[in-house]
This record gives C-alpha cells, structure tokens and sequence, in this order.
C-alpha cells in the first residue's frame, strides 16, 4: 500500500508528488499523459522556466520526482476509484490495482471549446485562454475576443493592455450602456457582428470573417471556454464541486482538502484560478497537508 497516490502527473500533481517524496513517503503518480496545455508548444510566465515547452518542464520535473526511491510513476488512466477500509482502492486501464492510505486528485479539466470553424486547429497558439501565459507574444499587433460566455468582457477590459482589441459579441452577450462606455474608455472596438470563422494559414491566424462577408485583421483571439472535469474519479468518491462561471471545480478547503475525508484536490480542476504558477502551488500544499495528515488529526 501507498501512503498517497497521485492522480495527474502535470504541474499540479508533480509538484504534490515530490512534496510527499521529500518526506521520504511512498508516493505513487498516475497520469495519462494527456495534460491541459498539450495544445501550446511554450509555456510562459512560470518562474525559471519561462518560454519553455510544457512537456519539457514536466519531463525534467519528472526525472527529478523519480531521483527519490519512494516514488513512483506510471502511465495509464484510472478508470475507478473507492474508499476501502484501510484508504483507497483504484483501478487502472492497464489491468492495474492499487492502494494508498490518501488520494491527491489532480486530474485538470478539459476546454469546451465554440463551434467555430478554423478556431479548434489554432487552440493554444493563435486561439488562446490566458493573456498572461501568451499575450506578450502578441504584443501591439491586431487582438480579439470572442465571447463565449459573460466572463468575455472581463477578457475584453483585460486584452488591451498587449494592444489594439476588437471584441465580437458574437451573439453571446447583451451590452448595456455602462459596459459600452467602459470598453470604449479602453479603446475596444465592439463588433456585433457574429463571426463565421477563422482564417489563416496552419496554426497562423490572419483574421476573422464575419457572416456579412467582412474580414477584420486579427493575430490572436482570446476566448474563455468552458471547462469540465477530465474524468468522473471525484463524483465516485462522492466530493461535493462548486459551479464557477466557466464550469464546475472541485470544492477545497485552505488545505486543498475536499469534503471526502483523506481525499486531496489541486490544479485547475480545484478552482477557478487557471495558471502553471497557481497549478503548482496547490499541489505543494495538497502534497504537505495529504502528509501531514497520516500522523495529525
């Protein structure tokens, strides 16, 4: 038996993982290598590694983790979870079981990304979600928002900041006077025009298309997809969530620790804040307080 097994293995759960190897615990970490970020070939704004691919660092963090004879890690996904007895019963796809006194879920969401065609293929490159993970690449060229729910116009107040803004309500959000003038006072442009699709070359973005037949020169659009949870692990184990604007996370106390006693959450899919730096956060705090509590009540 683990003393804790580690669901997801990207930034979230690594950093957890070698917070409990650090306390020379047996620590399992299964993930299925299908992290959030796969889409985007760097990741910025995370300290030290700034620019660099996410699957690199998670590489390098991984080498790191396994220097620690107490850890382990595998590659599969986890099809079922219980509590037992003695902690928690987990099943693998690979035909594996395994058990562990405590649970560290950090398993991500997925985006729900609109139905617009050109936007999937471009999906963290030129599509993107965060203006501090990729904005300062486009820096004073052409931006876009789409909106895709009500939090697009804290996107549009936000996107300015790394240059000129087009906003296209795109049929998705009703404007009052007050939020006009506020996005006016930013310099936005509004388009209420609903876009068709997206052009370009590849993964480029040369602009957006309109169902009038108008063509607005765009380097980027930002979006704020919906999320959901990656697998159903937490609802079998019978965590409570919290319903956020762009979807459901994992309700955590300041000890990311869910309402299911000895079961742990961190990363995305436990709060509504998404970033690698807040990702990693958590997990370290997931990771301390899961050890903590196999001797403290």
């Amino acid at each position: 038996m683990y003393d804790i097994i580690v669901i997801g293995g990207s930034f979230a759960g690594q950093a957890a993982a070698l917070q409990i190897a650090r306390a020379r615990r047996q620590v399992l970490v299964i993930d299925t290598k299908k992290p959030r970020n796969r889409f985007a070939s760097a990741s910025h704004g995370f300290l030290g590694h700034d620019g660099l691919p996410p699957a690199a660092i998670m590489l390098k963090a991984r080498e790191q983790l396994l220097a620690y004879p107490t850890a382990r890690f595998t590659e599969s996904e986890v099809i079922s979870a219980v509590a037992t007895r003695d902690g928690f019963s987990i099943a693998l796809a690979n035909g594996e079981q395994h058990q562990a006194k405590r649970l560290i879920l950090a398993t991500g969401v997925a985006d729900i990304l609109p139905d617009i065609p050109g936007l999937k293929e471009r999906w963290g490159e030129t599509v993107l979600h965060c203006p501090y993970c990729h904005g300062y690449e486009f820096g004073g060229r052409q931006l876009g928002v789409i909106a895709t729910s009500p939090m697009a116009l804290h996107q549009a107040m936000l996107i300015p900041d790394w240059g000129p803004t087009t906003f296209f309500t795109n049929d998705s959000i009703q404007l009052d006077a007050e939020k006009t003038n506020e996005l006016k006072n930013r310099g936005v442009v509004i388009e209420d025009c609903p876009v068709q699709s997206l052009v370009g070359e590849g993964e480029q973005l040369d602009g957006v298309l309109l169902t009038d037949g108008r063509f607005i020169e765009i380097a980027a659009v930002f979006i704020g997809p919906q999320n959901r949870m990656t697998n159903p692990l937490a609802e079998q184990l019978g965590c409570a969530f919290e319903d956020g604007p762009l979807g459901p996370a994992l309700k955590v106390d300041e000890f990311q620790k869910t309402t299911v006693p000895g079961v742990f959450a961190a990363g995305d899919s436990s709060s509504f804040k998404h970033n690698a730096t807040f990702a990693a956060a958590s997990g370290v705090m997931a990771g301390v307080a899961a050890h903590r509590s196999l001797f403290m009540l």
